[in-house]
């Protein structure tokens, strides 16, 4: 099937390296454009990628009419503009996590979307990994029964990313609870069926990054302006009952020198483990418990295959495989744990 979709990117100095192999190994698409605001940069990338058009401008990009989808990979805050001009001037959008900082600007986005007619996704890409994919297959099935309650965090040691894009709220819109929370969180909601959330109760430190010799293993010294959070915890309640618990961190004193990104799910029939796929039951009469190791689904990098996935959706007419919906409710979550921790108290959810 000769390519047909031709896709631009915008923001090519950091993330979008991940999507490159995605979009070049997909028979649906090509990228032909790219736009960085860095022009080293992105003359950079436009000689690596064989992309002669290169464009220092956002809104340039955006007008070409040649272009059929934009594959947003800027810093947080400039998702929702940048996402809504490119829905408006008939592009599909693939937006890098989070989708945006806030509901608000979400719902901006999911009303281009809908007066557009075009096709808008979130990456998630760990929904596309095979661990993931066969989880989500045999929760759906039913093996767990209800599940009523889910334990997850992202946690890292001297892990703190040290550029403006990450660690300035102006650009970023929080520290890891927007960053890394959002990659667990959407994961453990899709694995929970997509429960409705009505409360969180949230707190957040910055108890390391300011400390004298302060230090992180990606970036050296964590410069003085690091206006987020290096933590961030939260206690989530559901409309049907289910509750969830969420810790995430860039700067932790934890016994893992890397990522420690885990997910336990707890249902009426069974329990399951994440990333190992560890399923777990017991036997009410004994409590002799049984465990089941699951086989991971076959599947490339899963930042390329969310990027081929997108491209197939949109060259199919298929739904996208992550709506802005979905997002909603992660956002939600997250706006509330900040609202929550500044407040003290837990916040009712309306958006």
């Amino acid at each position: 099937m000769a390519k047909t979709l031709k896709v631009g990117v915008i923001g090519v100095g950091g993330i979008a390296r991940t999507h490159f192999p995605g979009w070049q190994q997909s028979p649906h698409a090509e990228i032909v454009a790219l736009s960085d605001v860095v022009p080293d940069t992105l003359a950079s990338l436009g000689r690596e990628l064989g992309v002669s058009k290169l464009y220092e401008k956002a809104e340039d990009i955006i007008a070409d009419k040649k272009i059929d989808i934009i594959d947003v990979c800027t810093p947080n805050a400039y998702h929702t503009p940048l996402a809504v001009a490119a829905l408006k001037a008939g592009k599909h959008v693939l937006c890098e996590k989070p989708l945006a900082p806030t509901p608000d600007d979400i719902k901006q986005m999911i009303a281009a979307r809908d007066e557009s007619g075009k096709l808008l996704m979130t990456a998630q890409h760990f929904r596309f990994q095979g661990n993931s994919r066969a989880l989500k297959a045999e929760v759906d099935k039913g093996v767990l029964g209800d599940v009523y309650h889910a334990r997850c965090w992202m946690l890292r040691r001297a892990l703190t990313p040290t550029r403006p894009g990450f660690i300035l709220k102006k650009h970023s819109g929080g520290g890891p609870c927007i960053d890394i929370g959002v990659h667990i969180l959407d994961l453990t909601l899709w694995m929970m069926g997509n429960p409705k959330p009505v409360s969180v109760t949230g707190v957040t430190q910055d108890k390391l990054v300011h400390q004298p010799g302060a230090f992180s293993v990606w970036g050296g010294a964590i410069p003085q302006e690091f206006d987020v959070e290096e933590f961030a915890a939260a206690f989530v309640r559901f409309a049907d009952g289910q509750t969830l618990v969420l810790e995430v961190a860039w700067q932790l004193h934890h016994d893992t020198m890397g990522e420690d990104m885990q997910m336990w799910l707890y249902g009426s029939q069974a329990g399951a483990h994440w990333p190992e796929n560890g399923i777990v039951t017991s036997l009410n009469d004994t409590q002799q418990m049984t465990k089941t190791v699951l086989q991971h689904c076959p599947g490339g990098e899963p930042h390329a295959e969310e990027c081929k996935v997108f491209a197939e959706c949109v060259a199919t007419g298929k739904p996208s495989p992550v709506p802005a919906e979905q997002s909603m409710d992660v956002i939600a979550i997250l706006n509330g744990l900040y609202q929550s921790a500044e407040a003290k108290k837990e916040i009712k959810l309306k958006y």
